[in-house]
Formats: C-alpha cells, structure tokens, sequence
C-alpha cells in the first residue's frame, strides 16, 4: 500500500481535537466557541498534569478596555479593576480543564485576597447565563464569582485559541503573563507568578 502524508496527518488532527478544548468539544450552538489546536491538555481521570504554556510576549501590555457582565446581566469594564493585581481567567462549562482548575481558583483567590488579587472568573459559553449558573450553582465556591462574555470579547482579544487562558496583570494594570492551559495553580510555577504580580 502506497505511504500518503495524509495518512499521517488525519490521526494527528483527531488528536488534537479530542484532547483540547476547542470549538469541535463545545455543544450545538456555541459557533463562535474559540478554536484551538496549539495547547493540548489531557483529560483529568488520566492523573496526568495537563499541559500549558506560559507566554510573556505581551508583558507590560495595559489591561484592555473590553466589557462584560455579571450574573445579573450587569455589564463591567475590565477597566473597573485597575489599581490592584487581577488574574482573568477565561474559561467555558464544556471545556473539562477549565472545570478542573476551578477549585483552585477559588482557593489561590481565598489565599490571596488580603494581598489585593482579584480573580475575575469569566465565562466564553455563548448559550447564556443559565448554562453557566446550572454549572456554578451549588459548587460552593466562596472566593470566585461568574462573569459572563457570551460574546467572547476577551477570548478574541487575546486570541490563544485555547480555553482556559489566563492573563496574569500587576496593579499597575500590566500584562504579567499568559498562562495557556489549565496549570496546577498551587503549584511553585504558578505561586511565583501570583508573587510576581503582588510585589510589582
């Protein structure tokens, strides 16, 4: 049987769309889902550490002027945070990696929250509100609360192409780093980061 570069390429592509959270892993109807194909991170039963990047090419970027809202359809300028250290963090219900990092999310912002860190949890799901509180509801998070951008404003200003992303910002409001994947935010990586962007 004749070798085809094709026969190469069609498992590599399967492995990547089963593996990250793109927009092949979102439900029907989330069309303008981010895509993605650069950041892979395994699923949480495999007990793998899933994988992630982080990425300093935009460091001392200002923190951007985009909008969302709140639970209650409030809308809020990401502006609205300036003057303290802010972690957003971009994340999706059908998006298995940004669900596991959860937990810790609320824990490094219970951790930090004397420090001045704000955590700004902020939904990509374009299917509305009661798909995001149907998840976050009964979670018993106590330090993160749902922001929505069903729109996915933030996702195509960073433009990662990958969930979860998140963009780590001093209280000066500028850009830290990257974090692109779902990291083990207890983790000494991601403590250092969080210390970066407190003391600067």
């Amino acid at each position: 049987m004749p070798f085809s570069s094709r026969s190469l390429i069609v498992p590599l592509l399967l492995g990547v769309m089963v593996s990250a959270c793109d927009k092949q892993s979102a439900p029907a109807g989330q069309d303008n889902a981010i895509t993605s194909g650069e950041v892979t991170s395994p699923a949480p039963e495999t007990g793998k550490a899933p994988a992630y990047s982080i990425d300093r090419k935009k460091v001392g970027e200002p923190l951007p002027d985009v909008a969302f809202t709140d639970e209650k359809g409030k809308a809020i300028a990401l502006k609205e945070f300036s003057g303290k250290p802010v972690l957003v963090n971009l994340w999706a219900t059908w998006c298995a990696p940004c669900i596991a990092e959860m937990p810790q999310l609320d824990n490094i912002a219970g951790a930090h929250s004397k420090d001045g860190l704000q955590l700004l949890t902020i939904s990509q799901d374009s299917l509305g509100v009661d798909k995001v509180m149907a998840y976050w509801n009964g979670k018993g998070f106590k330090h993160i609360h749902p922001y929505l951008d069903p729109e996915n404003k933030l996702g195509f200003h960073y433009g990662t192409g990958v969930l979860p992303t998140s963009v780590l910002y001093s209280a000066d409001s500028k850009e830290i780093a990257r974090i692109i994947g779902a990291p083990d935010w207890e983790g000494p990586e991601a403590a250092a980061l969080i210390k970066e962007a407190l003391t600067k």
